[in-house]
Formats: C-alpha cells, structure tokens, sequence
C-alpha cells in the first residue's frame, strides 16, 4: 500500500472513531448536567424563573413515518416550571409534569426548527391580570427588544397532544375568576354530526371542511360577579397552525339567569379572525345580558332566541357582529329579525330591525318597569305605591348607541283594550335616548308620540309629545253596548317635561299640560268598571245611578307643575246635567285631592245634588260625598266661562266625526264667549 493510501486509510479510521465516540459520548451522555445551563439561558430570555426540576433525556430513533437512516433526537423533560412576575400571586406561571418532542435534524441546515409532534403532560396555567391591564401572560422584551432584527430561524410545530389541561383565570379587567379543564376526547366527533350537514356544508363551502371535535371542556367560576358554568368541544391544535382551516368550537354557557348555546367554527383561531355561529340565548330577561357580552339591551319577560352569528373581528373600523334571521320569544310574544353590532369608536353601534307578528301587551310591562309578579322583589317597588320606582340604567345608556326599529303587527291584548299596532324607532346615542316616533294604532285611530330621555345628565331629563287623534269611542270601549252606535270621538295633545331616574320620579316632577276632547259618548258605572276604575264607578253610581247616561262633551285641560296636576279646565257635559272636576293631583306624593261638582240642568233630577270628594292615593283611593254643602272651585256655566285661554286651546281639537256635527264645538263655543245657557 502507497503512503497517500496508508494515510487515507489512517484519516477515515480516525473520523470513523471519532463519529463512534461522539454517538458512544451523544449517547450516554448525562444531559442532566446541562440543566443550570438551560435553566439559567431560558430565565434570562424569558424575564422570568424557569426551571427543569426531573430528568433531562435525549434518545436518538427514527421516526416510523419519516425516510431515511438518519435517527431524530427525542427529547423528554420531566417537572418544568415557569414562574410568575414579581406583581402576580403564587409562583408558578406554567407547570408541566412531562414534555416530549422529536426533532428533525436535516431541518436545521435550513434554519427551521421542526418538531412534528410535542406531548404534554399535566399541563397546568395560572393566568392572572391586574385591573391596570397587566398580565401574567405577557412577557418582558428588554430595551434592546425594538433594536433586534427578525430571527432566521422559523418555528414549525405539527401536533400538540395533552392528557388534561386544567387553566385557572383570575382576571380583574372582565371581573372573571374561572377554573377551565380540556380533556381529550378519546374518539373525534365529526363536526357533522354537532352542528348538522346543513351548518357543515356551508363552513366547508366557506373554507374547506373543518376537523372534527377532539377537546372537551369544562368551565366554572365567576365572570362579571355571576356565578358562571359551562362545557363544550374545540377541534384538535393541528387547526391552529392553519390560518384557513376552520376550527369548530361548541359552548353552552349558564351566567347567572342566562344562558348562551353555540356551535360553529372559528377561522384562525390564534388571531380570532372570523367566526361563524350556530347561538341560542335564553333568560329571564335581556338587561341581564349587558354584564356578559356588554350589549345595552331593555329589560323584557323572559326570552329565548336562535339564529346564526357571524363576525369579522379584523374590520379596520371595528370588529363586526351580526345576529341573522333569529327568531324567537319573549315572554309568550313572538320576536324575529336581523342585528348588527360594530365595535368601533368612540362607541359601538347597535342597529337593525325587529319584528313580533303577535305581540302580547302584558310583555310590554317590564320596558317601563310596570311592577309585574315576577319583577316585583327585584324592583323593590313599595307595596303603596302605583307609580313604578325602578330605575333606568341609564350607566348603560353611555356604553354604545343603537338605531333600532321594531314593529308589533298585531297586539293580541283583553277586549277591553284596543291597541292593535306599535311601531318604534330607538335612538341611542353617547347616553341620549330618543324613542321617535313611537306609534300605536288605538281604536280606529293614531297616537304618535316622541319620547326623549337624557341620560347625560343626573337626575335625568324627559320630555314627551303626544298626539291623540281620532279614537273611536265605539272601539275604545267595544263591551259596552250603547258605545256601539257612538259616532263619538276622543283628541287630544300632551306636552310634558320631568326629571328623574324611573316613572315615578319623572312623573313626580313633571311639567306641562294634557288637552283632552271627547264628544257623543256614553257614561255608567259598569264602563267605569271594566276600565277599572273603582273610584270613577263610586262616582258614577252616585251621580247617576246604573243608568247609561249619554255625553255631549268631555273636556279637560289640565296643567302640571312640579308634579302637581291642576285642571285649568275639566267638565263633562251630559243630558242630566254639567259636571265640573276641581282640585289637584300629586304625582309626587301619589295623593288626590279633587271635588267633583254636578249642576243639574232645568228641572232634571240626578241622584246626588251634593259634590262628591275624592281623596287617599292613587293605591288607597277614599272617595265619598261632602256632608255639608260646598260653593264649587269653579263649578257652573257661568264660571266656566271665563276658562277663555283654555276652551280657546280645545277648540282646536275640535273635529268631525264621521262627517256628523261635532258636539263639542257649541258648547266650548259658549264657554268661550261666557254663556252658560
């Protein structure tokens, strides 16, 4: 042999021994002793404690699913820690009983990290943030962090697999202090097979069939101070390496009273891009939902909804919700429509249209706070009070604006009360509510009213406008027989200004007047009864007896101050008799204090010539008969006559009805000019 050959020989001995030693030294290598080392680099990067606390082992094998000879390094390390920020309870930030990874050495040479698969052990996270925004789960990039340029080097990580993960949150930002557990499913469920082939066929259109169900979770705790609970399904992790690959989420959450089921899927879940939802909500009320998805909603009777929810949280004027072709309940009234919700500045926005082909009136209550059975505690209406006392959350009222529409096509209502449609449209903004215009179709007529409500200010400010035109009297009072042949109409105007923070308040403040005309009507104790006015029967039997007693004309116009009602002008003109209605009523206090005074007309005869008195609250009414006689705050023609100003104002409600002569003209005609005959 030459000596170039000895040489050669000599050379590819010497590297082969040297590649054996170094695999013998690869091999049974104690990789334990580089634990300090590790632990120190990763506490120094990371900003935080982090430590390998059980064994640290490199096995080399190659992958059953890989070509080629070339063995993978696998990884394993037992009992890591990572620790907290100095500001965050407890020590431990992430814990991880075991951790194992194989990875791709032929990657390397192209600057990529590749690891196929990483198995988690017992993984358990503590995330906590402070109510000044700081977090746990961000860390520290050092001064020099902006200077850096970007790594060469890419991260690629296949599968992530996990036995059970268990998440404690303790957030001070969304009030939530929740315990969160995700545990493998064992068999996937096909997302078919949770959303149906409809919901699925249509996410596959959208971007391609998501995978199905692998993770179960379990969430209980506290989120916006209600007791929260919940459990549903998440795809495999594979999905959140895949921007375009929808992920499927279920939830079904109770918080409180409410409760918030859906199925779906979520595009990009690492940055929450695009999600598109099966969502059923259902409580005892729709306030109760602002503390959960901070959406300023009225209280209602209790209500449950479906329809599809879409989002687009990547819009560049905010992210963009929208609740599609819901239909639904609330209380025994039907609802149906479509919502969108922008959160953009410098407030969301909510608007769309709502529908209720039946709406029933009594579900209506508890919009104004009507003290209703099942609010009645929580309202914490006083037992003597009529008068509703809860107040608006008008706090609420500052969180976003809305341009709403909603319409009742028809009210289902007692046959007593004869409304049978509502249009309104809601106008929220920055804490200025505005219902306008608010319609209902009354008895063959209109009532348009605008109502606008400044939450801006405290006590709030209120003001109302109300038009009342052409209530047919047989309409308005359908039961009673002799209304049925009535051609008789009721008009009338309001203008009226309160401040407070409920009905009562607005009402024991307010401000304004009430012009009310109603002509060729009927009068007795059974119409007061069925209106419900015990008092008003009290007085008709007295004046009148059981008889049906035919009306001219019923005129009021009535002054308000502070929340003191006076009639300027309130009488009625019947057959028998002209019947005159002084004295005041305190909204403030709920007291009256009125005289009703009849003059009997010629020779007639009425069952009472005494004025009669009413008295006591509007809950404890005291009506009776004034046992001496009493000169009358205005009683009489002739004194009535002199009301100019007042009669010259309903005058202008006067209007034909069905094209007879209205009978209310003449007699506020004579009024006018100071003629009691």
């Amino acid at each position: 042999m030459t000596r170039s050959g000895k040489i050669l020989v000599w050379a590819l001995g010497g590297l082969a021994a040297l590649i054996a030693t170094l695999v013998v030294l690869v091999a049974t290598f104690d990789w334990n002793r580089l634990k300090p080392r590790i632990n120190a680099q990763v506490s120094e990067a990371l900003k935080r404690p982090f430590a390998i606390e059980g064994d640290l082992r490199v096995n080399w094998r190659r992958p059953a699913e890989e070509s080629g000879w070339l063995p993978w390094p696998r990884i394993s390390a037992e009992a890591l820690r990572l620790g907290n920020p100095d500001w965050a309870e407890g020590e431990r930030f992430v814990s991880l009983e075991r951790v194992e990874l194989s990875l791709s050495p032929l990657a390397l040479l192209g600057r990529t990290v590749r690891i196929p698969q990483i198995t988690l052990g017992g993984p358990e996270a503590s995330l906590q943030r402070l109510a000044d925004g700081r977090a746990n789960w961000t860390f520290e990039q050092g001064d020099e962090a902006e200077d850096k340029k970007p790594s060469p080097w890419t991260l690629d990580i296949g599968t992530v697999q996990f036995d059970r993960a268990l998440v404690r949150l303790d957030d001070r930002v969304l009030k939530a202090d929740l315990q969160v557990e995700v545990t493998p499913l064992g068999a996937p469920i096909p997302f078919e097979q949770i959303v149906g082939e409809a919901q699925a066929g249509r996410a596959a259109r959208g971007g391609g069939r998501p995978q199905d169900y692998a993770f179960a979770w379990k969430a209980q705790g506290r989120y916006q101070g209600q007791p929260l609970s919940g459990e549903g399904k998440v795809g495999g992790l594979l999905a959140l390496q895949d921007s375009e690959l929808p992920f499927p989420v279920q939830v079904d959450l109770r918080a409180g009273k409410s409760r918030l089921r859906a199925e779906g899927t979520l595009v990009s879940p690492r940055t929450l891009s695009v999600l598109d939802l099966r969502l059923r909500l259902s409580g005892d009320s729709l306030a109760d939902l602002h503390p959960l998805i901070g959406v300023t909603l009225p209280d209602t009777a209790a209500y449950s909804t479906e329809g599809r929810l879409s989002a687009d949280l990547r819009a560049a004027d905010g992210a963009e919700y929208r609740y599609r072709d819901f239909s639904g309940k609330i209380g025994d009234s039907d609802i149906h429509g479509n919502l969108a919700y922008v959160a953009g500045k410098p407030r969301p926005k909510l608007s769309g249209e709502l529908t209720s082909n039946q709406l029933l009136f009594r579900d209506l209550g508890p919009l104004i706070g009507a003290d209703t059975g099942t609010k009645r505690e929580e309202s914490g209406q006083p037992p003597d009070k009529a008068l509703p006392v809860e107040e608006f959350r008008t706090e609420r009222w500052r969180d976003m604006d809305a341009d709403v529409r909603f319409e009742g096509k028809r009210i289902v209502r007692s046959k007593e009360l004869p409304i049978t449609d509502l249009s309104v449209q809601v106008h929220l903004e920055n804490g200025r509510l505005r219902l306008e215009p608010l319609r209902l179709g009354v008895a063959g007529g209109r009532l348009d009213t605008a109502i606008a409500l400044d939450g801006r200010r405290t006590p709030l400010d209120g003001q109302a406008r109300v038009s009342i035109r052409g209530l047919e009297l047989k309409r308005l009072f359908p039961t009673v027989e002799t209304m049925r042949d009535s051609l008789g109409e009721l008009n009338g105007d309001a203008n009226l200004r309160g401040t407070g923070n409920s009905v009562a308040a607005l009402l024991g403040s307010v401000g304004g007047e009430l012009k009310l005309l109603v002509d060729d009507g009927t009068i007795s104790r059974a119409l007061m009864e069925l209106a419900g006015l015990n008092v008003g029967s009290y007085v008709v039997e007295r004046l009148f007896g059981d008889e049906e007693v035919p009306i001219n004309c019923a005129a009021a116009d009535v002054g308000f101050k502070n929340g003191l009602a006076t009639p300027r002008l309130f009488v009625f003109d019947t057959e028998n008799a002209v019947i005159n209605i002084d004295g005041s009523v305190d909204f403030k206090s709920e007291a009256m204090d009125l005289d009703i005074v009849p003059k009997s007309k010629g020779v007639r005869i009425i069952s009472l010539r005494s004025p009669l008195y009413v008295r006591g609250t509007f809950k404890n009414p005291d009506p009776g008969v004034h046992a001496e006689g009493l000169i009358a705050r205005g009683a009489g023609m002739a004194v009535l006559g002199a009301a100019v100003a007042p009669v010259a104002g309903l005058l202008a409600l006067v209007a034909p009805s069905s094209g007879e002569p209205n009978k209310c003209g003449p007699l506020l005609e004579r009024m006018k000019a100071g003629r009691a005959d």
